[in-house]
């Protein structure tokens, strides 16, 4: 389920968390122009005690949700808004800001809320993450095992040396824990052995690089990538491979560390326990078992992009 238009949104609800990034995202100056341009705007903070269900409770008093600060509480802004379906800008406001990549959304203030003005969207999937008994929502990627072991390590210096951060992390993953997992895709089995699973909606990872081809955010599938390989240092024929595919220059070979799936319910059981994380959050403590299922068309985004280019 998939569409695109373009109308005008004469109101915004802002909601920001002023926790992410380095402060200087600009918002205020985003607001300003829309004020300028005759839009009602109401700008609320996220706080320590407030929830998402509660920034956007009476959301239906706007015609559009702009969501700033970094991918987790973008996600989960989404995730609260979807049954309101209003158009919604994910505005970059955090230190890497993927789901704004991978919708290819400027950084500019101006830019964006040219944007905004233009009205033009694109209706897109979400996704749902169940662990322990708790239900998560996620716009961009779930994982268990390597990479959310590098989102973990990462968090306590990412505010101060930005995508930085998520390089020095990776350096240190030089030997990764390894698990069996047993993948549950649409009710078919499958026994796999790697580093890590990721459950994808989007499929692009910083400036734009895939990582691995064929992911949809639009499909009504995710797509389930399993980390195979030794060591960290096993996935750079696919980073290659990805940066020739982003380049155009010939087909590219993304090497054999990886293998993927397509699947509407996605259930991950590991051997052992293992870091998790969706969006860039992380689950406190480590976990065996996540399930994750795609929410067809849920959201509307705002979005320069036609639908072929947010496919990898």
């Amino acid at each position: 389920m998939t569409s695109e238009s373009s109308m005008p949104f004469k109101s915004a609800l802002i909601i920001v968390n002023p926790k992410s990034g380095q402060g200087e995202s600009g918002v205020e100056q985003f607001a300003q122009y829309l004020k300028d341009a005759q839009v009602r705007v109401e700008i609320r903070e996220t706080t320590a005690d407030g929830t998402p269900d509660d920034y956007v409770r009476d959301l239906e008093n706007f015609d559009a949700l702009v969501g700033a600060g970094g991918d987790g509480t973008v996600s989960s802004l989404a995730y609260a808004a979807r049954s309101f379906n209003k158009p919604y800008l994910p505005y970059p406001a955090g230190t890497a800001n993927l789901i704004a990549q991978n919708l290819d959304l400027p950084k500019d203030p101006r830019e964006l809320a040219d944007l905004f003005l233009s009205g033009r969207t694109v209706v897109l999937d979400l996704a749902e993450l169940e662990v322990d008994g708790k239900v998560h929502g996620f716009a961009m990627l779930a994982g268990l095992g390597l990479d959310a072991a590098m989102i973990r390590d990462s968090e306590h210096t990412k505010d101060r040396l930005g995508v930085a951060a998520y390089v020095a992390s990776a350096l240190k993953q030089l030997r990764p824990q390894h698990a069996h997992f047993k993948l549950t895709l649409d009710g078919k089995d499958h026994q796999v052995e790697g580093m890590g699973v990721m459950v994808a909606n989007f499929g692009m990872a910083n400036y734009r690089v895939p990582i691995t081809g064929d992911v949809s955010p639009a499909d009504g599938k995710l797509t389930v990538i399993v980390l195979k390989g030794s060591n960290i240092t096993s996935l750079l024929p696919t980073l290659l491979g990805s940066l020739r595919a982003k380049l155009h220059l010939g087909n590219a070979d993304l090497g054999d560390s990886l293998e993927t799936f397509d699947a509407a319910e996605v259930s991950v059981q590991a051997s052992q326990a293992l870091p998790a994380q969706y969006d860039g959050e992380t689950l406190e403590g480590d976990v065996e078992v996540l399930k994750a299922r795609v929410l067809p068309g849920a959201v509307r985004y705002f979005t320069p992009a036609a639908l072929k280019d947010l496919t990898t």
